[in-house]
């Protein structure tokens, strides 16, 4: 909550159906909610809500919503996967004649289990590919929130997630150009 609140109450927030009466409820003023196969435009861009696969509950507070993943598509096409394990239906994610040009798929989650089970661990993000098809996939959700105490003992789930997805994606995707990135740092590519 307090990073949504830093870019203000008044801010668009996109959430699946369930999710907006508790984000209303704290004080946000302008939130969609959306179910898979919704569709908004905003700025000449297209936002498509799709399927995801993980538990709709969201520990300790939150809502308990259906998870979603979103297709973004103006001059090019970028897939959010969101928190989501892989599903056979990524394979329709983009519509005929179109291929998504970069897939953001999670590697790992924030703590030392999670990458198991209704989460992309890096091998299953790449096994993904092969059904997502993109042009690019930047590996994402790793690092960012992990307890404070294991980043000590378990160092390497700081960094080993994104280039482990890399390896996988040459092995099992070796059309998909990765980008890996630090936490932090922008992406460009050109395709």
């Amino acid at each position: 909550m307090p990073s949504l609140r830093a870019l203000g109450m008044d801010t668009p927030i996109v959430v699946s159906v369930g999710a907006g009466p508790w984000l209303r409820g704290i004080g946000f003023t302008d939130v969609r909610e959306m179910a898979v196969g919704d569709e908004f435009e905003v700025g000449g861009v297209a936002v498509e809500a799709v399927q995801a696969h993980h538990s709709a509950f969201r520990p300790p507070a939150g809502p308990s919503a259906p998870p979603l993943g979103y297709v973004v598509r103006g001059s090019r096409s970028v897939y959010f996967a969101g928190d989501t394990d892989m599903f056979n239906e990524m394979s329709a994610l983009a519509r005929p004649g179109e291929q998504i040009d970069v897939a953001l798929l999670p590697v790992w989650g924030w703590g030392p289990v999670l990458g198991r089970g209704r989460h992309l661990d890096p091998k299953r993000a790449a096994e993904a590919l092969r059904l997502i098809r993109p042009r690019a996939a930047v590996p994402i959700h790793w690092g960012t929130y992990w307890p404070h105490a294991l980043g000590r003992v378990l160092p390497e789930r700081l960094v080993e997630p994104p280039a482990a997805f890399a390896e996988y994606a040459a092995e099992l995707a070796p059309r998909v150009r990765t980008l890996p990135t630090a936490v932090g740092d922008i992406v460009a590519w050109e395709r």
